[in-house]
């Protein structure tokens, strides 16, 4: 599955001493061997449940024990914390919402590296600041393992269906086994480059996705004012110059899509707060880069805007309904 790799590897600049990886090799002789899974969110549930749609024994915790309940249902194996996880499975997928999440699942007292088995694959699906993923990939590597960042792009449905994007940083010798696991759970598996470049593809696209929302949000809101049916103009849109994803297939305005979280009061999908999150972290690699990004500033402070007026844990669609309360729409 994966070279035997002997030697230095870099990462972000920094090199790390001889790892003998004979042990990641043996990895595709057992291709159904159980496979750990640490977050059982919105996203890491179906993803989850993918996997063991696909044969695999699934070994899971998450820091909430009710949203286990469902995977657990299914057949998979519950256990307390990462630790144990690390125990019992030497291919482990991380799904968390932030990087302190990340640090403490990794490198906390009951963390993963604290039973980590040499050689093992640890795939982290967050989306996180890419420093942060470098720092994770050092500590697995001190402790004898293969670290990768994988984030995503799809949202919940695409989590369900099976068709997420992966964005994978790490050595590339690595990446045929983790494209082993990552299919059975996205349509495409994209190798970036190094460690942290997959968190680096990540933010950028979800830093046009808001600005994309946001603009969609407007565009609606306006059309609707100037009388037009909601869904006559989301047609016209999507069989015309200004379609995009928010248009044509999260549409932000409730009852002109089924399916969305807008048909159903903004519940589910993916929260404001991890917006807030995700365009928090542009602008951070966007200072540190030297890179102007005016309209990814705004987007930033529209969704901060909407985490404190209550919006936090509705989906970053409500920016259309943010956008209505705010001009007396409503």
């Amino acid at each position: 599955m994966a070279a035997v790799l002997r030697g230095s590897r870099y990462l972000g600049g920094t090199c790390f001493k001889h790892v003998d990886f004979a042990f990641v090799s043996t990895r595709s002789m057992a291709s159904k061997t159980p496979v750990g899974f640490i977050g059982l969110g919105n996203m890491g549930n179906p993803m989850a449940k993918n996997l063991l749609q696909h044969g695999y024994p699934v070994i899971a915790t998450d820091v909430f024990p009710e949203s286990c309940k469902e995977v657990q249902e299914l057949g998979a194996q519950i256990v307390d914390n990462p630790a144990e996880v690390a125990e019992k499975a030497d291919r482990i997928v991380t799904m968390l919402p932030s990087s302190p999440n990340v640090i403490d699942a990794y490198t906390g007292p009951n963390g993963i590296l604290k039973k980590v088995k040499k050689g093992s694959l640890l795939i982290d699906s967050s989306t996180i600041d890419p420093a942060v993923s470098k720092d994770m990939a050092a500590a697995a590597e001190k402790m004898g393992a293969v670290f990768m960042d994988a984030p995503v792009s799809g949202g919940v449905g695409a989590a369900s269906s099976g068709k997420l994007t992966f964005m994978v940083g790490g050595a590339e010798a690595e990446f045929t086994a983790a494209k082993e696991l990552l299919t059975c759970m996205g349509a495409n598996v994209v190798y970036c480059g190094q460690v942290g470049t997959g968190q680096a593809a990540k933010i950028c696209n979800n830093m046009l996705l808001a600005i994309g929302m946001i603009g969609t949000s407007e565009t609606m809101n306006l059309g609707v004012r100037l009388g037009l049916d909601p869904k006559l103009l989301a047609k016209i849109l999507n069989m015309s110059s200004g379609r995009c994803w928010s248009s044509d297939t999260y549409n932000p305005v409730p009852g002109v899509m089924e399916g969305v979280p807008s048909g159903n009061n903004y519940q589910g999908g993916f929260g404001t707060q991890l917006m807030a999150k995700d365009l928090g972290l542009a602008q951070n690699t966007a200072t540190n880069t030297k890179t102007p990004v005016p309209l990814g500033s705004l987007a930033h402070q529209i969704y901060r805007m909407m985490c404190a007026r209550g919006y936090a844990n509705k989906d970053f669609s409500s920016v259309f309904q943010f956008l209505r309360e705010e001009e007396g729409g409503q």
